[in-house]
């Protein structure tokens, strides 16, 4: 008696819950995210850990340099399993900067608040502009590089590759983005 795996037509699917647990996680940390900048008092002066918004720049700044490495390893045409195993630990890196840096950003706001762009500087309305589609697309990205990563590690290749064709470009935009506008607000503040 030989048993058979289970067809994919009669194997139930199961990401759905997985991919139901990211969005809800999302959803919670951007909830999460608003409130504490938008709504919470700041509880710390102005000089306590004044570091962070450089720090998180730099971090954004590293996590763009390991997707932009990740994409070269998986777009090279050599030893497929030197080159998967290469572009996993550079996406892993990125994963690990961009996690550190929401930890960071989290620290910062809760002990600063919201940092406003004055008045009236030069180029407000284009940081603005630029502040808007990295904080949009920020909230689309969280959920896509859940996603992007949970096929990965679950073997899913072929969904894997479909997610990552929109999660590495707005992943690298929100990183990209992230540094840019901390440069401009520095500026600005002079």
């Amino acid at each position: 008696m030989t048993i058979e795996a289970p067809s994919s037509q009669t194997r139930p699917n199961s990401t759905r819950p997985a991919i139901a647990a990211i969005l809800g996680i999302s959803a919670g940390a951007t909830a999460f995210l608003f409130w504490l900048i938008y709504v919470h008092p700041a509880a710390g002066s102005s000089d306590q850990f004044a570091f962070l918004p450089a720090l998180n720049a730099l971090l954004n700044g590293l996590s763009a340099t390991a997707l932009l490495i990740g994409y070269t390893f998986i777009r090279a045409h050599r030893d497929q399993t030197n080159r998967i195993r290469a572009h996993r630990a550079a996406m892993i890196t990125a994963f690990g900067f961009s996690t550190l840096f929401l930890v960071s950003y989290i620290l910062h706001h809760a002990l600063h608040g919201d940092v406003r762009y004055p008045a009236h500087a030069a180029l407000r309305g284009f940081y603005l502009s630029l502040l808007a589609s990295h904080i949009v697309l920020a909230v689309v990205a969280l959920p896509l590089v859940l996603v992007t990563f949970f096929f990965s590690l679950s073997g899913r290749i072929p969904q894997h590759r479909k997610v990552a064709r929109w999660t590495f470009p707005l992943w690298l935009y929100v990183s990209v983005t992230g540094v840019v506008t901390w440069a401009m607000l520095r500026l600005a503040q002079g």
